[in-house]
C-alpha cells in the first residue's frame, strides 16, 4: 500500500462562502496555498451548476490539484416514496459530477429520525434500500460511495459497519464504503480512534476533524453529544480526538486514501485550516 493523501473539504470554508468572500475557484487556490494535495467539492457550494462545475475544472488545473471526493447531503429517512426518490436523485447527481472531476469517491449519508417522520425499523430499512440503489449506479459509473458517521441512525462504527454489510448483501458488491469522520463519534459517545478502528477496513476516505469538550462559558455555537456533552471544532491536532491513534488503525487496515481537513472551529478558517493542513501533514509523517 501506498502513502495516505491530504486534502481539505470545501466544508472547512462556509463562513466565508456564506458571506461572499469566496466562492469554489477561490477555494481551490487557498487549498493549494495551504499545501493541501487535492479538495473535497460538494453539491452545497453550487448555485449555477454548469457555470460554478467549469470554474472549478479551470481552477484545478491551473494550480495543479485533484479533486478527490465530491461529497452529497441526501437522508433516506423519508417517509414518502416520492422524497426518497428525490434524494436518490441526489446521489446520482454526485457520482455524475465525481465523473466530471475524475473523483472516485461520493460522500453520502444514511439519514436522520425527525419529528413525524419513519420509525427506527422503517428508516433503516429505506436506507438500505435507498443506498443500495445508489451504490449500483455508482458502481455503473466506477465511482464508489463512503458513508459518513453522522446522526443518530449511522453514528457508531458498529452502525456504520452493520449498514455497509446490509447493503453490499443486498447488491452484491462493495461500492458502497465508509467515510470515517474523526470528530463526528465522540458525539455518540464514541471515543474517535474505537469508532475509526471498527470501520477501517471498510474506508474509502476520511474527514480529518477535531473536537474538544466546549469551555464552562463556551456561549458560541457548540455540538451536543446524545449524552448531552458539548463539543466545539478545533484546528486538526488541537482538540482531543487521539489522531495518532486513528491514522494507526487505518494503517493497520491497509488505507492509503484520502483524508480531508473538515474545519468546523470558530477561529477564521483562512488561518484554523491552514494550521490544521501543517498539523495533519506531521500526523502522518508527510512534511
Amino acid at each position: 500500500h501506498g502513502r495516505m493523501h491530504l486534502g481539505v473539504s470545501m466544508w472547512s470554508y462556509v463562513h466565508p462562502w456564506k458571506s461572499g468572500a469566496m466562492d469554489i475557484a477561490g477555494f481551490i487556490r487557498e487549498a493549494k496555498r495551504i499545501g493541501a494535495d487535492g479538495v473535497e467539492l460538494l453539491d452545497f457550494f453550487y448555485k449555477d451548476v454548469e457555470a460554478d462545475r467549469e470554474s472549478a475544472l479551470f481552477a484545478l488545473q491551473e494550480v495543479g490539484l485533484v479533486c478527490s471526493v465530491f461529497s452529497v447531503a441526501q437522508n433516506f429517512a423519508k417517509l414518502g416514496a416520492a422524497e426518497r426518490a428525490a434524494e436518490l436523485t441526489k446521489v446520482r447527481f454526485g457520482v455524475d459530477e465525481a465523473v466530471k472531476f475524475g473523483a472516485k469517491t461520493v460522500r453520502v449519508f444514511s439519514g436522520d429520525l425527525s419529528e413525524g417522520g419513519p420509525s427506527l425499523a422503517d428508516a433503516r430499512g429505506w436506507i438500505i434500500e435507498g443506498l443500495a440503489e445508489a451504490a449500483n449506479y455508482a458502481r455503473e459509473k466506477g465511482v464508489r460511495l463512503a458513508l459518513e458517521n453522522h446522526g443518530k441512525l449511522a453514528g457508531s462504527g458498529s452502525q456504520v459497519r452493520s449498514i455497509i454489510k446490509d447493503v453490499r448483501a443486498k447488491c452484491g458488491h462493495d461500492a458502497l464504503g465508509a467515510n470515517p469522520d474523526t470528530g463526528n463519534f465522540l458525539l455518540v459517545e464514541q471515543p474517535s480512534h474505537e469508532g475509526v478502528a471498527e470501520v477501517a477496513q471498510y474506508a474509502y476516505m476520511v474527514h480529518f476533524k477535531d473536537f474538544a469538550p466546549a469551555p464552562a462559558e463556551h456561549s458560541g455555537f457548540a455540538y451536543q453529544s446524545l449524552g448531552g456533552q458539548k463539543f466545539v471544532g478545533t484546528a486538526v491536532g488541537e482538540g482531543a480526538v487521539d489522531l495518532p491513534a486513528c491514522i494507526a488503525a487505518l494503517k493497520s487496515a491497509g488505507f492509503d486514501g484520502w483524508l480531508n481537513v473538515e474545519y468546523e472551529a470558530e477561529e477564521d478558517p483562512h488561518t484554523g485550516v491552514a494550521r490544521s493542513v501543517a498539523n495533519a501533514r506531521k500526523l502522518l509523517g508527510l512534511s
